[in-house]
């Protein structure tokens, strides 16, 4: 009975191996979609005055949305308006002069060649017409130190270059600002995208303008729409932040995803999962100069 039993386990331990060994010798079937890990990223602008001043006023906090065009600070404007009041007054006295002088330049002329040069010498011509060329001339630097105030005074406020979220107020109102202290710092929100890296074995499964999906810890069970917009042609070391399932030594390519975040509810450095189905239509791929982000697809 025992020898059966042994028997009987015999046959059914072959036969298991067998089984298994069958599996594992089937082809395998394709993966429909890659899976690729990386953060979230976007760009960020550091805002500067371009004078020396005195902060008179900072109008927006951490976190609010900006618009192009919209005032974020001033700085004390009370030294450069009475600047621009005299470089004026000077203007208007050099037009006055430069029309004086061009009217006894006109008639020293006139009276040259009615005489036929003998009413007035020439002596005389040559200077008034050197007083015509020195009140041009400080016309003219007048004209252009009256245009720098000007321009110092538009300078006076910090607009918003594009929309964009206030990420960092680095400065207040008293503070003194020059061009290399920044004031905010912006963060723009649109484009988006999630910075990924993908193996060489990979490369050749994506192209650019493929659709994508994006999901993040914070919203289980979300997915936010995405495509490919950015492959880079040089390789690199993994960096030590992004997980592969290949060695860290292994060279991988920059892949940017870009993604649709028009409630801006994914901050930067989110971690990612990016889902791009691998069998896409060609029709899907949304055209665009190298180097540029395609538009999504339709």
């Amino acid at each position: 009975m025992r020898r059966i039993v042994l028997i009987g386990s015999a046959i059914i331990v072959v036969c298991v191996a067998i089984g298994l060994i069958w599996w594992l010798m089937q082809p395998k079937a394709a993966p429909q979609e890659l899976v690729l890990y990386g953060n979230v990223d976007l760009r960020e602008v550091d805002l500067a005055f371009n004078n020396n001043e005195r902060i008179a006023a900072v109008l927006v906090q951490e976190g609010d949305r900006v618009h192009r065009g919209q005032v974020l600070a001033r700085v004390d404007t009370s030294r450069l308006e009475p600047l621009m009041a005299q470089a004026a007054a000077s203007v208007m006295l050099d037009d006055v002069n430069v029309a004086n002088a061009r009217q006894q330049y006109d008639r020293q002329r006139s009276l040259w060649a009615s005489s036929g040069g003998k009413g007035v010498s020439r002596q005389d011509m040559d200077n008034a017409k050197a007083a015509l060329d020195v009140q041009t001339a400080h016309r003219q630097a007048d004209g252009a130190q009256l245009a720098l105030l000007r321009q110092e005074l538009s300078d006076a406020v910090l607009i918003a270059p594009m929309d964009a979220t206030v990420r960092s107020r680095i400065m207040e109102p008293g503070e003194m600002v020059s061009p290399q202290k920044p004031v905010f710092s912006l963060a723009i929100t649109n484009p988006k995208w999630v910075r990924v890296y993908a193996g060489e074995t990979d490369l050749g499964k994506l192209r650019p303008g493929m659709r994508a999906s994006i999901s993040v810890d914070s919203f289980p069970g979300r997915m936010f729409s995405g495509w490919v917009g950015f492959i880079s042609s040089v390789a690199e070391f993994t960096p030590k932040t992004i997980e592969t399932e290949d060695l860290r030594t292994s060279l991988v390519y920059e892949v940017r995803v870009f993604v649709k975040d028009p409630a801006n509810e994914l901050p930067l450095g989110t971690p990612a999962t990016v889902h791009i189905p691998i069998a896409q239509n060609g029709k899907d791929q949304a055209a665009a100069p190298p180097g540029t982000a395609p538009s999504p697809p339709p």
